[in-house]
Parts: C-alpha cells; structure tokens; sequence
C-alpha cells in the first residue's frame, strides 16, 4: 500500500522554500568547507581556485553573482566568510 502525503505551507515560508532551493551550490560549497580542512583554508585564501576545482572532482552550481560575492569576499574564518556572503546576498 502506498501512502501519499501533502504538506502545507504558510505563503512566507514558500517564499523562503523558493530562495532556499535555488542557494544549493552555496549550501555544497559551504558543507564542503565545514568536512574539509583542505577545502576551507583554499576558500579562504584563494577563493578562484576552490571554484575551479570544486569539490572531489564535483563543480558548485553557483550563479555569476554568487561566484562574484565570494571571489570578491576576504575573510579569515569560515564563519566570517559566510555572514559576509549573507549580508552581499541580502543587498542584491
């Protein structure tokens, strides 16, 4: 027996659900540097070059924007890069 299920969202959080899906190569890029010493310290200090390669041989699906925003972008920590990639996002 199959069971289908429906789930139900207010219209704001659709909204979100929208803008969520559409940041997934920013979330593979930012999980990449969460499991991978290698990975960060590249994103950190050359953040072309970790674009290029992407990540074990997988590319980040990133729009021109976004690969502007964090080639653009100097920061020291991960967490650093990530609230300032937020607040460039925030502001286009």
């Amino acid at each position: 027996m199959t069971m289908l299920t429906v789930e139900a969202y207010p219209a704001s959080s659709l909204s979100f659900r929208r803008t969520s899906v559409g940041r997934t190569g920013l979330h593979r890029l930012f999980a990449a540097a969460i499991v991978s010493d290698q990975f960060r310290e590249t994103l950190l200090r050359e953040p072309q070059s970790a674009l290029a390669n992407g990540y074990l041989g997988q590319p980040f699906a990133l729009t021109d924007q976004e690969k502007t925003i964090i080639e653009s972008v100097r920061a020291k920590t991960l967490t650093d890069l990530a609230q300032k990639v937020n607040q460039a996002l925030k502001n286009i």
